[in-house]
C-alpha cells in the first residue's frame, strides 16, 4: 500500500489533497450547523467595508424609522391634541403624562373640546415602539428621524409640550384661538360632517350642523395653508422641523 502511494506523482497526490479539503470544507459550511454559523462572517469578510463618518456624515435612516416625538398642528395653528390620553393609555412604557382641559370660547388651543394643558414624555422609559402614534385619533402624535437627544440628567430627558410641540406654521398664529376667528375660517379639520368648534349662541354649545361637500375636501392638515385649487400636503409624519429652544440653549 505504502508502495502503491509512492508511486503517486507528488502533483498528483497534492492536487487530489486540495480538493479533498474544498471538499471536507464545504460539507461542513453547508451540512452542519456550526459551519453554517461560521459562513455568515466568511462571506461578510470578503465585501467593502461601509464606514459611516458620523457625526460628520450620519448615514440616512430608514423611512418608517422611529426617532422622537412631535406634537403636530394644524396649518392655522391650532394644536391636533385633543387630550384624549389614549397615547398614555398605549405606551407600554408608562412614559407619557397627558393633563387635559376644556377649549373655551375665548381661547381654543384645538378643534376639539378638550386640549393638552400638559404633555410629557419621559425618554428614560421611552422604548420608542411607535404604539403611542398608532392610538391617536388626530395624528397629533407623530414620531420624526432624529434621535439625537441625548442629556446629562435624567430630568433633561423628561420632555415637555413645549419641547414636544411643532412650530407655527407661516401665516399663521400661536394658541390660544377665538372661537369667532376659528369660524370665519371655515375649515373642517376632521374630513366628516362635523364642524369644530360648534356655533357658540347664547353662551351654549348647540348641535353642529353637517358640513358641506365643498368643505370635505378642505381638510387641512400640518403643513403651510393651500392656495386656491391646490391639494394640502401633510409633511408630519416625518421631516427635521426646527425645535423650539425657550431656554435658548440646545440640549
Amino acid at each position: 500500500m505504502i508502495l502503491a502511494f509512492s508511486a503517486v506523482p507528488a502533483l498528483v497526490y497534492g492536487a487530489l489533497t486540495v480538493v479533498f479539503l474544498v471538499v471536507l470544507a464545504w460539507v461542513l459550511l453547508t451540512r452542519t450547523v456550526l459551519g453554517r454559523g461560521f459562513s455568515v462572517p466568511l462571506r461578510t469578510m470578503f465585501r467593502p467595508v461601509e464606514t459611516a463618518e458620523y457625526p460628520e456624515k450620519p448615514r440616512p435612516v430608514a423611512p418608517r424609522f422611529h426617532g422622537r416625538h412631535q406634537l403636530n398642528r394644524y396649518a392655522d395653528g391650532l394644536e391636533k391634541c385633543i387630550g384624549c390620553e389614549l397615547c398614555a393609555w398605549a405606551c407600554p412604557a408608562d412614559a407619557i403624562y397627558v393633563q387635559g382641559e376644556e377649549n373655551t370660547a375665548q381661547a381654543r388651543y384645538s378643534p376639539g373640546e378638550r386640549y393638552a394643558t400638559d404633555y410629557q414624555i419621559n425618554y428614560n422609559r421611552c422604548i420608542l415602539c411607535g404604539l403611542c402614534i398608532e392610538a391617536c385619533p388626530t395624528r397629533a402624535l407623530t414620531m420624526t428621524h432624529d434621535y439625537e437627544f441625548s442629556a446629562s440628567t435624567r430630568q433633561e430627558l423628561i420632555w415637555t409640550k413645549q419641547d414636544l410641540t411643532a412650530p407655527v406654521p407661516p401665516d399663521a398664529d400661536d394658541t390660544p384661538h377665538r372661537d369667532v376667528e376659528v369660524k370665519k375660517r371655515g375649515l373642517n379639520y376632521y374630513g366628516g360632517l362635523a364642524v369644530t368648534p360648534p356655533t357658540l349662541k347664547g353662551g351654549s354649545y348647540e348641535q353642529a350642523q353637517a358640513a358641506p361637500s365643498a368643505l370635505a375636501g378642505e381638510v387641512v392638515p400640518t403643513g403651510r395653508l393651500p392656495k386656491p385649487g391646490e391639494q394640502p400636503d401633510d409633511p408630519a409624519t416625518v421631516g427635521d422641523p426646527a425645535r423650539p429652544d425657550p431656554g435658548g440653549t440646545s440640549r
